[in-house]
């Protein structure tokens, strides 16, 4: 299981850095790729992956992927209540064929998947984007191998012991710290070619250690849906990992935040 889940990491490891090298359209296409398969994961927890308020959530995944490449929204409102009233169309209309929860989580699917993985490929197109992607990475996965680390070797108190009794506050305080420290060995390599200062690494170490606390609600927020409906893993997708929100649970919640921190205080 050991040998599976570090061959599967690596391949992901692989595959990330390949196609955030590349960037551009083939980093959009495969990000809108990545989300379908993570709403479809969520949406079979729903039994709503193959009917109309799941189908409606991929076509707006669709719409909001082509409006990052195309700009055709007038504004981010109006993609958000075209949504909503299209589900809401297919509630009334098809009464009583969903549940409430059903539609809210098909709205769900679209922005705690699509939208927020679409940060990515956002934070990949601005300016210096192909070396601050790389905080998303540093800061979720980073963060969740050094928690893991530092959990096992002096872990006591548990952070949240009914939903992940695994989890320590040790951990957690370590990946932090760990996230950020990975964050300034990056900088310090790459800074020539950022044309960075020391005081843009030491920003971008806080960025990365906001992120990493942030990455840890992504990681949990996933544990509570399937806590709440009871399965192990969303998917099978990646051996010794699960599906996608297994694996990019974190990445999820961080890529946002990196995103909006670094536009607004990274000044190149």
């Amino acid at each position: 299981m050991f040998k599976t889940r570090l061959l599967s990491g690596i391949v992901l490891v692989i595959a990330a850095l390949v196609l955030i090298i590349i960037g551009g359209d083939v980093l959009l296409i495969s990000t809108l790729i990545i989300s379908y398969i993570g709403m479809f994961e969520l949406y079979r927890i729903f039994h709503i992956e193959k009917e109309a308020v799941g189908i409606i959530g991929y076509l707006a995944a669709t719409v909001y992927y082509c409006n990052l490449k195309f700009a055709f929204l007038p504004d981010t409102m109006v993609f958000v209540l075209g949504v909503l009233i299209l589900m809401m169309f297919a509630y009334v209309f098809t009464y009583p064929k969903y549940k409430t929860e059903q539609v809210l989580a098909a709205f769900l699917g679209v922005f705690y998947v699509a939208v927020m993985l679409s940060y990515v490929y956002q934070t990949r197109m601005i300016e210096a984007g192909a070396y601050i992607v790389w905080l998303v990475f540093l800061c979720s996965w980073g963060c969740d191998t050094c928690a893991y680390c530092v959990g096992m070797l002096i872990g006591k108190h548990k952070m949240s012991p009914k939903l992940s009794p695994k989890k320590s506050v040790e951990g957690a305080v370590g990946g932090v710290a760990g996230a950020a420290l990975l964050t300034i060995i990056y900088g310090m390599i790459f800074k020539s070619a950022m044309q960075i200062d020391q005081t843009h690494v030491w920003i971008m170490a806080g960025i990365s250690a906001v992120g990493a606390l942030i990455s840890m609600v992504g990681d949990l927020t996933a544990s509570a849906i399937k806590r709440n409906y009871e399965i192990k893993d969303y998917g099978k997708l990646i051996p010794g990992h699960g599906g996608i929100l297994d694996r990019f649970d974190s990445v999820i919640f961080t890529a946002p935040i990196i995103y909006f921190l670094a536009v607004n205080f990274i000044k190149l």
